[in-house]
């Protein structure tokens, strides 16, 4: 299965979303993922295994619990992959940012100059 293809449903993003947190024990992925997404227990555990089958997640058993965490060298071939791209959204986002600062600035300065108004109406 392509990293997309394991990437591109829903409930797996989130599986992997609570794994980031750290090492987790499928009962507890379940409640989370049963809750959120109204499935049942057994296709949580469906998608658990897609992720392990997949290599985006190991499984560690402990006597009866299976404690689940994030694999990351998937995620680091879909970075490296992806930056072949990241050329078309860096200059955007970081033209966002300096769009956002200056705002903020300009935010600023205006609360500054309302002050100082504010004070020399004060003072007459």
């Amino acid at each position: 299965m392509h990293a997309f293809d394991v990437l591109g449903d829903p409930v797996r993003r989130r599986i992997l979303e609570l794994l980031a947190d750290g090492e987790q024990p499928a009962g507890a992925v379940s409640e989370v993922i049963q809750r959120e997404f109204g499935i049942s227990q057994p296709a949580v555990s469906q998608h658990l295994r897609v992720l392990r089958d997949s290599g985006f997640a190991t499984m560690r058993p402990t006597g009866t619990r299976r404690l689940y965490a994030v694999n990351d060298a998937p995620l680091r071939e879909i970075d490296a992959w992806l930056d072949t791209f990241r050329r078309f959204w860096t200059p955007p986002l970081a033209a966002l940012a300096t769009e956002l600062a200056r705002g903020r600035r300009e935010r600023r300065l205006a609360q500054t100059d309302d002050t100082e108004d504010d004070d020399r109406k004060a003072e007459r």
